[in-house]
């Protein structure tokens, strides 16, 4: 796997991310969790975004799944898109990486100078490519007609195919670890250590024992949710009923079994976020509280787009 670095001063490397600066000295910079879209699924809902997730640490943006709108929902959130630094693809379901290469030419287009690092498991390099290849049109005329730079000199593209670490600069250490949804072959979590605390993102998973290990004594697991008792009016809305029931119970967690596994990592906070429904039947927030309640004692949040932890 491979594993880019920044570059750290000598001899502090193997200091804790709390104790660096870029110039070495103590840092008071606290990390910023912000969801973005907190829907499950890909369709469009009218009261949630897209799956996707924002950490930020200074003035660095490092971004979790790009479900449709993201870019946008960056903005709302009082964020600049050419503050991207990092972007990670938990897997490539449509509502976690769909506007993957949108946010990178809009961000392009909002004058990002930097490079942008990307992150996922395969076919990701050839997602990037199609995605420049598809939009060389505009690229070219805004090269020409707006002097920019050529937007495949700001890409950085990493396949990962197992568990391990993944990305690691002076505020964030970056960690991952397959889970289980089928029927992807790697679909990952992410682990996030930052100066100040540490934050999990389960992606898309059934229930999953290396989340667990992933998430042991972290102070936030951001973790998606399914709610059973709705299940049947969701089910029944759709065309491919049968199959979407068998995927959906052997893909995603019940709120019962996000509770037992968030207990069973310790984690300090449980996000509900990645909601099953996440339109229609509606759930009320007291009801997805209530569901999860019983199988986990710590700090429940239910999530909602724009919210920031």
């Amino acid at each position: 796997m491979d594993i880019p670095r920044r570059t750290l001063l000598a001899g502090l490397a193997a200091l804790p991310l709390a104790q660096l600066t870029r110039a070495g000295e103590p840092t008071p910079q606290e990390s910023r969790l912000i969801l973005l879209g907190t829907a499950g699924g890909p369709t469009p809902k009218p009261n949630r975004a897209a799956a996707a997730n924002a950490i930020v640490v200074g003035d660095r943006v490092y971004l979790i799944d790009a479900g449709n709108g993201v870019a946008r929902q960056m903005v709302m959130a009082g964020l600049r898109t050419e503050q991207l630094h990092a972007v990670f693809i938990t897997h490539h379901h449509n509502d976690h990486n769909i506007d993957i290469g949108n946010v990178l030419l809009l961000a392009w287009a909002d004058n990002l100078a930097a490079p942008v690092e990307f992150h996922g498991p395969p076919p990701l390099k050839q997602i990037l490519r199609d995605t420049l290849r598809a939009n060389r049109a505009d690229i070219s005329i805004r090269m020409a007609d707006e002097a920019r730079l050529d937007p495949s000199k700001l890409v950085s593209a990493f396949e990962h195919t197992g568990p391990g670490p993944v990305y690691e600069d002076d505020r964030v250490r970056v960690s991952c670890t397959e889970v289980v949804h089928p029927p992807f072959r790697h679909s990952f979590a992410y682990r996030f250590d930052c100066p100040d605390r540490s934050i999990v993102f389960s992606g898309d998973t059934a229930v999953s024992e290396n989340l667990v290990a992933l998430a042991k004594g972290a102070d936030v697991l951001v973790h998606e949710v399914m709610y059973l008792p709705a299940m049947e009016k969701l089910i029944a809305s759709q065309p491919t009923a049968p199959r979407l029931r068998q995927h959906l119970l052997a893909a995603h967690t019940t709120c019962e079994d996000v509770g037992r596994m968030a207990s069973a990592a310790g984690v300090k906070t449980l996000v509900l976020s990645h909601f099953v429904p996440g339109g229609y039947p509606f759930i009320t927030d007291e009801e997805w509280l209530a569901a999860v309640r019983p199988y986990f004692s710590g700090d429940i949040v239910v999530g909602r787009d724009l919210l920031e932890l």
